[in-house]
């Protein structure tokens, strides 16, 4: 199973940029189609302003029950009324990556209850975590959340719950893309 992921921003692909607004840092180059794709990007032939890679994983942070909780509530992607999605890349800071395993799960779970707060909008917010640091990416984390349009205002108010939190205050760099898939 193939658990590389590619993020193209370019003139092609299903899903349609509506916002791209640098949240903290520096901005990405705005671009009007942005395709997902389950390959590589030395395996890539589509045209593109930028690509992000991550790859999916283990869920790192959370505890056994904090995990049978996320699976059971927890729907899949690409689901048919899903058809509003937000790809989030985020960097965090030299600060973060000194701390322990330990101190991180800490900051992530009792401080900032990241866990918790997204329990409370499952299922209508599927959301998958990848991993990009590991491969050198300028982000660290590519966040791709799908949701229905009637849905938005619970997104909003997820992030706003988010970026509040303890954990935040080591972002360094995020970037909110907004999309909305086309029907054809």
């Amino acid at each position: 199973m193939n658990n590389h992921y590619s993020f193209i921003g370019g003139p092609e692909g299903q899903w349609r940029v509506t916002r791209c607004e640098a949240i903290v840092g520096e901005p990405i180059e705005t671009v009007p189609r942005l395709n997902v794709v389950n390959t590589p990007a030395s395996q890539l032939s589509q045209v593109s302003t930028w690509v992000l890679q991550g790859f999916t994983s283990n869920v790192r942070y959370a505890e056994r029950h904090e995990i049978t909780q996320l699976r059971a509530r927890q729907e899949g992607l690409n689901r048919t009324a899903s058809t509003c999605a937000a790809l989030i890349p985020i960097k965090k800071n030299a600060q973060w990556w000194a701390l322990s395993q330990d101190e991180r799960r800490a900051i992530f779970e009792a401080q900032s209850h990241h866990t918790e707060i997204g329990l409370a909008y499952l299922p209508e917010i599927a959301r998958q975590l990848h991993h990009s640091r590991d491969l050198g990416e300028p982000f660290d984390f590519l966040t791709w959340f799908e949701f229905a349009p009637e849905h938005t205002d619970a997104f909003d108010a997820l992030l706003v719950k988010l970026r509040t939190s303890e954990e935040w205050k080591y972002v360094e760099r995020e970037i909110d893309i907004r999309l909305m898939k086309d029907n054809f």
